[in-house]
């Protein structure tokens, strides 16, 4: 990782954007000859900020994939305005004032739940511990996901989460057709759940989403479905690893944990803002060009695939000062984690600061440190993932 972030670096301090070979994931092939790398934080902003020159209508990976599986399985991520404006407002409608607090006491009182299960074991594995389970079990209570189902949601969303990595499948074919089934399974999953919430409603965020109305227009059960498809990976990853981030970077920086515990209240939220801005969860995304344009003085041509490299723009050091420096009293934090910003703002922020403000808080008030392992890292080039970190807590 430090050697990825110091090419990163090397990046930035090119004049311009710099294009590189293509990239090939599992079964799908690039259908150009390279990618423009941003690695500039004020270029990944730029680029964010004006979709109506960088689509993402195209796909948002390094390579395409059947423009058939875009809207299914990428939700409104891979679609752009009118139909990204329309299906964004839908969703948003769900998420009034009353549902959103009702979401918080659950968050509250899981991360009460998982940090004392996990402290009373004095020691395990973090992500399995407290990682995993609070983004699931959040999304869970949600959706209204009935108890005999549970694990079927948990299952695919961990697969979605770790499907490129090659010490998880076999190979490239296997691991493009592993993740395509665990996107059906949750695509089905939240698409049956929709059919029966129109007959029986009930008090969760499913039934919100099946009666959230825009100008006498509702959501179909398939744009459900790939919500579902959508939260079961972002609610899922940005939490999970960001906890597992968080912990391992307090463990190196003590002095840092202490401060957090001195006074919680007073700084939980710069640390938050800093955990995010630290473990960059979420390494890239794709836009397309639509017409020839620039960024900064570089031209670039239709049809370009322009990738934003969020980890190199939450090191830039035109942003950060001493940004190799974890530090929770950093303010302002203008960190990129949950994208630059535009109409693609991950809808979830909120959310996962919730939960990061609940475990931390929670982690504060029962533990004095932590004493860690080595941990197993995601081999991805998409997630930046934890799969295990062995802690004991010092208590």
């Amino acid at each position: 990782m430090r050697e990825r972030d110091e090419a990163f670096a090397i990046l930035r301090s090119r004049p311009t954007v710099t294009f590189h070979r293509p990239i090939e994931v599992g079964s799908a092939k690039p259908s150009r000859d390279g990618f423009w790398a941003v690695t500039k934080h004020e270029d990944i902003v730029y680029v964010s900020r004006r979709p109506g020159e960088f689509c993402s209508g195209q796909g948002v990976g390094y390579s395409d994939i059947p423009k058939e599986l875009n809207e299914p399985f990428g939700s409104f991520m891979m679609t752009d305005a009118p139909r990204h404006t329309h299906l964004r407002h839908l969703v948003s409608r769900a998420f009034t004032p009353k549902q959103v607090a009702k979401i918080e006491a659950q968050i509250l009182r899981q991360a009460r739940t998982i940090v004392a299960d996990a402290v009373a074991l004095g020691s395990g594995d973090v992500v399995s511990n407290i990682s995993k389970r609070l983004p699931l079990w959040t999304i869970s209570e949600m959706l209204g996901v009935p108890a005999e189902r549970r694990t079927e949601l948990q299952e695919a969303a961990n697969t979605m989460v770790s499907a490129s990595d090659p010490r998880t499948t076999a190979n490239d074919s296997n691991a493009f057709h592993t993740l395509f089934s665990a996107a059906i399974t949750l695509s089905t999953l939240g698409t049956e759940l929709a059919a029966e919430r129109r007959i029986h409603p009930a008090d969760d965020l499913l039934t919100a989403l099946v009666e959230a109305e825009v100008d006498g227009a509702r959501l179909t059960d398939q744009e459900i479905g790939s919500f579902v498809v959508l939260l079961g990976v972002g609610g899922n990853d940005t939490t999970r690893n960001s906890i597992s981030h968080a912990v391992l970077a307090f463990a190196e920086n003590p002095d840092q944990w202490a401060l957090l515990r001195s006074d919680p209240e007073r700084w939980l939220p710069s640390a938050v803002e800093e955990i995010l801005r630290w473990a960059t969860p979420v390494m890239t995304f794709r836009r397309t060009a639509t017409a020839d344009t620039l960024i900064g003085d570089q031209p670039i041509e239709a049809g370009d695939h322009v990738v934003m490299f969020y980890p190199s723009g939450n090191r830039d050091e035109r942003v950060f000062d001493d940004p190799w420096k974890f530090d929770i009293t950093r303010v302002p934090n203008a960190h990129i984690a949950f994208g630059g910003g535009g109409p693609h703002f991950c809808l979830g922020a909120n959310l996962a600061r919730a939960q990061l403000r609940s475990v931390f808080g929670e982690l504060a008030n029962s533990v004095e440190g932590f004493e860690i392992g080595e941990p197993e890292r995601l081999m991805s080039a998409f997630i930046n993932g934890i799969n295990s970190l062995d802690c004991r807590f010092v208590v």
